[in-house]
């Protein structure tokens, strides 16, 4: 098994489409086998499922994932553990473990300008409104990085 997480200085980066690393983890006898971090060569959105699909990719762990993306990993067959947060290395142990906190239903729409509901810390929703300039989002675009008001 071969799983990618969305990787910025040894954290989940927390939006899908702008993420500019991979981590990518190869899993033999449920055990971490080996490990490299890849660039996305300013690849975004729905086609950084294919840049997965062409590393063999079988399951991604990100934090913040629009619609489109979800629906382009189905797609191409991989499995989405959306909502995450923290180390990439702690997050690939904990799904190999079972015990990976995530959020099944994760939506990020952003572009829409509408307020919505982006649950990347450890389970808790925030609010974010990353384009109607009333609140400071959660990192998304440089808006203190990492951190939902």
């Amino acid at each position: 098994m071969r799983i990618a997480v969305t990787f910025e200085n040894g954290q989940i980066f927390q939006h899908f489409g702008h993420t500019e690393q991979f981590k990518v983890y190869d899993v033999e006898d449920g055990k971490v086998a080996g490990a490299r971090v890849v660039d996305t060569n300013g690849q975004g959105h729905g086609a950084l499922a294919g840049v997965l699909k062409a590393l063999n990719v079988d399951v991604l762990i990100c934090g913040g994932i629009g619609g489109g993306a979800r629906a382009a990993l189905e797609a191409n067959g991989i499995q989405l553990y959306g909502g995450a947060s923290g180390a990439a290395d702690e997050a690939v142990a904990a799904l190999l473990g079972g015990k990976l906190s995530y959020d099944p239903e994760v939506r990020c729409s952003h572009h829409d300008g509408a307020q919505h509901s982006c649950s990347h810390h450890d389970g808790e929703h925030h609010e974010c409104a990353h384009h109607d300039g009333e609140k400071e989002g959660c990192g998304h675009h440089g808006h203190e990085q990492g951190h939902c008001k």
